[in-house]
């Protein structure tokens, strides 16, 4: 019986010992992926006080205000496994997966919509960052058909790389329609786990503004410029975590001004948007989760697999081993009779004889016990009972009765 557990418990400490090697080679990288089954996410970030350009068509005209109040800006991503499978290109398969991301901006005390975008595009699995597929799009007009392949994404969007470093990376902004450096500023609490802190700053940047959308605004503010421009400036700040690369917070402080060639600028965005507290508390649930699935898959669970592997291993030989030298032993010991000393009983002694035995010595036949001479013939062959044959006379001796 022992025999038999200490060889299950052997093959078991090979397997575990197995299980713990595969691990972190084979298993955890699986889970430092962007999965295609993600669940989709809602961001929701507000801005008190700000000020913000509102248009609004009535009829054939359109009514252009400038207006101050508390906005709020919702961002969804819906992944989308069934595109991510049949529509990426087979040098992405496997590498990245298709995500649509819509974002409304809403004034907080009414329903009224203030800007919203709509986007489609690929991320690199574990990067975060955006592929090259050409079939990526950005709606920012609200137009019913959106032309594929108008917005060329770069650098990181929406997420950063699993296991990010303490390092400047590329972040891509929409409104300029390229990557900008985020500059590594150092790391901070965050509801109790520890974030990197990015920031980009975009300073006075002249935005590409189609005539048709300019013409509007001049006409407003500056009715006699002829032509003018949109400045941009936005400071991003991003806490993510160095983990999952997931964003943790963010804050945005974005501002654009109408400046015409003669006349006053005009303040059309100044705000100062920042995830609200349940994003924040959501964002950091997510991330303790995600954090301890990649410990457990790529530390504590070799560890805990190997620590038992080995302790299987060893209690299996040590019974294998003990099983083998106690039946040797067995068949070694001499029997023992019932009641008798065992230390007291030797194999190699002398026999025991009796006293007079002992006393007289053995005499060996003269000759030694083997010898040439012939014993002497015995005097009571012959027997005078007929039915007891007679001695055979020798030769030439006449038989006697």
């Amino acid at each position: 019986m022992k025999l038999r557990v200490g060889a299950a418990l052997f093959g078991l400490g090979v397997l575990l010992l197995v299980f713990a090697a595969g691990l972190p080679f084979y298993v955890a990288p699986s889970v430092t992926k962007l999965p295609y089954d993600l669940e989709p996410t809602t961001s929701v970030a507000e801005a008190k006080n700000a000020k913000f350009l509102k248009l609004t068509r009535v009829g054939e005209s359109v009514s252009i205000e400038v207006l101050q109040g508390d906005l709020v800006s919702s961002v969804e991503v819906i992944p989308q496994p069934d595109d991510t499978r049949d529509r990426l290109p087979k040098e992405l398969k496997g590498d990245a997966v298709i995500w649509d991301v819509y974002q409304t901006v809403r004034r907080a005390d009414t329903p009224d919509v203030v800007s919203q975008y709509s986007t489609e595009l690929a991320l690199y699995r574990i990067s975060g960052a955006a592929a090259p597929w050409k079939e990526q799009w950005l709606n920012e007009s609200g137009a019913e058909q959106t032309p594929v392949g108008n917005v060329n994404y770069s650098g990181q969007i929406y997420k950063f790389p699993f296991g990010a470093g303490k390092r400047d990376y590329q972040v891509f902004d929409r409104d300029l329609k390229r990557a900008v450096p985020a500059k590594f500023i150092g790391t901070e609490k965050i509801k109790g786990i520890e974030a990197y802190r990015f920031e980009q700053r975009i300073e006075n940047e002249v935005l590409n503004t189609p005539e048709a959308s300019l013409k509007p605004l001049l006409g407003r503010f500056a009715p006699g410029a002829t032509s003018g421009q949109i400045v941009y400036s936005n400071t991003r700040t991003l806490w993510i975590d160095p983990v999952t690369g997931s964003y943790v917070n963010v804050r945005e402080q974005q501002n654009k001004e109408l400046r015409p060639d003669t006349g006053t600028a005009t303040v059309l965005l100044d705000a100062d948007f920042n995830y609200n507290d349940d994003t924040v508390s959501r964002s950091v649930e997510t991330v303790k989760d995600n954090r301890f699935k990649i410990g457990l898959i790529s530390f504590w669970g070799p560890i805990a697999a190997g620590v038992l592997g080995l302790i299987a291993l060893v209690v299996g030989v040590w019974l294998v081993t003990r099983t083998n030298d106690g039946a040797a032993r067995h068949r070694a010991d001499p029997a023992v009779a019932p009641g008798a000393d065992p230390t007291q009983t030797r194999v190699d002694q002398e026999p025991v004889r009796d006293a007079e035995t002992a006393e007289q010595p053995r005499t060996e036949p003269a000759g030694g016990p083997l010898t040439d001479e012939i014993p002497p013939a015995s005097t009571n062959w012959k027997s005078e009972d007929p039915t007891v044959p007679a001695q055979r006379p020798a030769h030439g001796e006449v038989e006697q009765r």
